[in-house]
């Protein structure tokens, strides 16, 4: 059986961040309570997960010759 491969059109980094303002927008429907305090920690967690991405992806300092 082959696996289906999908050609994304988007970065990993610009994902991870749409899933978190998707989240963010679905808390702000939540009442108070531990279901509105999960969304907003997964998407905190996507929003810190696209940013160390695009961190590790940018060049830094040169490597020691």
């Amino acid at each position: 059986m082959q696996r289906r491969r999908l050609k994304q059109t988007t970065s990993f980094e610009e994902r991870l961040a749409e899933h978190g303002r998707a989240l963010r927008q679905k808390a702000k429907s939540l009442p108070p309570g531990i279901e509105r305090d999960q969304t907003i920690r997964k998407a905190r967690q996507a929003e810190t997960g696209a940013q160390i991405s695009e961190w590790l992806s940018t060049p830094g300092l040169p490597a020691p010759e």
